[in-house]
C-alpha cells in the first residue's frame, strides 16, 4: 500500500465531488473496493472520514464566498441526515456481522451503487420534462434527509448523486444550488457516522492506517473544488456530474463481476 497512491486517490475524488456537490466518496468507495486492501468496514469508514473532511472544508469555503444557502430546507435536511447517518452505520455493522461475508456486502452495495447511479443519471438527462416539487413541513423535510443520511452512511459515500436528484426533485432547486445543498447533508451525515462509530465499536476497530494521506487530500480536494464549484457554469458542472455517474456505473460493475466470481 502507497500512501500517495491513497492520496491521489482522495483528491481526485473530493475535487471532482466538491464541484459537483457529491461529496466523492460515491467515487472514492468502488476504486478502494477494487484495490481490495481493506474488509469491507474499513474501506466505509476510511471513505466517510474523508468525505467528512472534503464537505467541512467545502462548506467552509462556501461560506466564506456568500454562497446563499436555504437553510429553511438545508437545516431539517441536515439534521434528519445526521439521524440517518447514524442508523446506516449501525445497519451496516449488522449486516456485515449477519452475513459473515464481506465480499458479499460489497456485491450488495455496488449493486446499490450501479442502481442509483443509472437512475439519477436518467432523472438528470429527463428532469426537464420532469415536474418538480415543492415540498414544505419539517416532519416530511427531516424524514427525506433521514432517508438520505442511512443510504449514505450503508453505502460510505456520503450521499452525493442520490442526494442532489432529491433536492431537485422535491425542492425544486437549480443544480448549483443543490449541490451545495448536498455538500452540507454530507457533512451532517458522515459526522453522526463518525460519531456512532467512535462512541460504539471504536475507531480501533478499522484498518485506518491509510487515513492520514486521505485526509490531506480532502482537504485540498474540498478548498479547490469548492473555488471550481463557484466559477464553473451551471452546464459544465453539470456535465462533469453525469461523466461522474457513467464512471462510478463502470466501477461498481466491475466489483460486482469481481466479487460475484470470489463467491462462486
Amino acid at each position: 500500500m502507497q500512501p500517495i497512491i491513497y492520496f491521489l486517490i482522495a483528491i481526485v475524488s473530493t475535487t471532482a465531488g466538491a464541484i459537483a456537490g457529491i461529496g466523492g466518496g460515491i467515487i472514492m468507495r468502488p476504486v478502494l473496493d477494487i484495490l481490495g486492501d481493506f474488509d469491507v468496514q474499513s474501506i466505509s469508514m476510511l471513505s466517510s472520514l474523508t468525505v467528512l473532511v472534503m464537505s467541512f472544508v467545502s462548506a467552509g469555503k462556501q461560506l466564506m464566498m456568500k454562497t446563499v444557502i436555504d437553510f429553511k430546507i438545508v437545516l431539517p435536511l441536515a439534521i434528519g441526515a445526521a439521524l440517518g447517518g447514524t442508523l446506516g452505520q449501525h445497519l451496516l455493522t449488522m449486516i456485515v456481522n449477519a452475513l459473515e461475508m464481506g465480499q458479499t456486502v460489497t456485491v450488495i452495495q455496488n449493486a446499490l451503487l450501479l442502481i442509483m447511479a443509472i437512475s439519477v443519471f436518467v432523472y438528470m438527462r429527463r428532469r426537464a420534462s420532469i415536474e418538480s416539487k415543492n415540498l414544505s413541513g419539517k416532519p416530511l423535510i427531516v424524514l427525506t434527509g433521514l432517508v438520505l443520511g442511512v443510504l449514505a452512511a450503508f453505502l460510505g459515500i456520503g450521499g452525493g448523486p442520490i442526494n442532489i436528484a432529491v433536492v431537485i426533485f422535491l425542492f425544486s432547486f437549480n443544480i448549483k444550488t443543490a449541490m451545495v445543498c448536498s455538500i452540507v447533508v454530507i457533512l451532517f451525515s458522515q459526522s453522526a457516522n463518525a460519531i456512532y462509530a467512535s462512541l460504539t465499536v471504536g475507531f480501533g476497530a478499522f484498518n485506518l492506517q491509510m487515513l492520514p494521506p486521505m485526509m490531506i487530500g480532502a482537504v485540498a480536494g474540498g478548498f479547490i473544488g469548492a473555488i471550481l464549484n463557484k466559477k464553473l457554469s451551471e452546464r459544465v458542472v453539470e456535465n462533469c456530474f453525469n461523466v461522474m455517474q457513467g464512471l462510478v456505473a463502470t466501477f461498481a460493475i466491475f466489483n460486482i463481476i469481481s466479487g460475484l466470481n470470489y463467491l462462486s
